[in-house]
């Protein structure tokens, strides 16, 4: 059987989870797309596949594990978020993690902590580099934007399936946790920053990242005490938030390589 209508409630129930961050919070859910992503997917955390009708004739159909639900090309282009379509779309399992989760997740951690970022592909780039930079979890301010959104889900490159990360409701409370649990805690900001190749961070630690307009908050570098920043020629101003992490989140990765 092969989906033809844009009507069918199935179907609306994806379009919903594409779009409404708050269809996701209360279902559980959210969409995945494509081949590359769907390798991805833990096994326990796949619900639903739905592939297009020119998908269904293709070789990648033998990697599927469930029966998938196959809509006509026409329809299946309607559901996706992407220009041009794979054919693959599943809705997957939401993962749940709790602060205590990570904060007890190793001996050394090193956390980013993200306060207010507002862009998907940001979201998604930071994760993927922090999953490379060998971090050990995200906190997220809820401010921040939905780690489901499908932009964001595609810019992780998978590393949403493999590294913890949390919504906190009180950004300052939990950096005040984490000093109590000797976490050093450092911000990503100008004003009374050292370079950020100046401290050691092979102790526990903590990266702050803020929004990309208006930086870290005034209550949150009040009581951060450790400043840091990257030294720039020429007359740009900042560089994209993204990017500062990685640099940032790299710099503590090659001091912990050292021997």
């Amino acid at each position: 059987m092969i989906i033809t209508s844009a009507n069918n409630p199935r179907l609306k129930e994806l379009t919903l989870l594409q779009k409404k961050s708050k269809a996701r919070r209360e279902s559980g859910l959210f969409i995945e797309e494509g081949i590359r992503m769907f390798r991805e997917i833990p096994r326990d955390c796949l619900k639903e596949v739905y592939v297009s009708e020119s998908f269904s004739q293709k070789e990648e159909m033998k990697e599927l594990t469930v029966e998938p639900i196959v809509v006509s090309d026409s329809v299946f282009n309607t559901l996706t978020d992407t220009i041009s379509p794979q054919g693959i779309l599943a809705v997957v399992k939401q993962k749940n993690y709790a602060v205590e989760d990570l904060l007890t997740a190793s001996e050394n951690p090193v956390f980013l902590m993200l306060e207010n970022i507002q862009d998907p592909g940001n979201l998604g780039t930071m994760m993927r580099t922090a999953e490379a930079a060998n971090v050990t979890g995200v906190f997220l301010s809820k401010g921040s934007v939905d780690m489901y959104n499908p932009k964001v889900v595609r810019a992780t490159m998978g590393a949403i399936f493999r590294l913890p990360f949390v919504y906190v409701e009180d950004f300052i409370s939990l950096i005040e946790q984490m000093e109590k649990r000797q976490i050093e805690i450092y911000a990503a900001c100008l004003e009374g920053a050292v370079s950020y190749d100046v401290p050691t961070y092979k102790s526990p630690c903590g990266l702050i990242i803020g929004n990309e307009g208006n930086g870290i908050s005034r209550q949150v570098l009040d009581v951060v005490k450790n400043h840091i920043k990257i030294p720039m020629e020429g007359q740009a101003e900042s560089l994209n938030a993204a990017i500062c992490a990685a640099v940032y989140m790299y710099e503590i990765y090659r001091q912990r390589r050292m021997k």
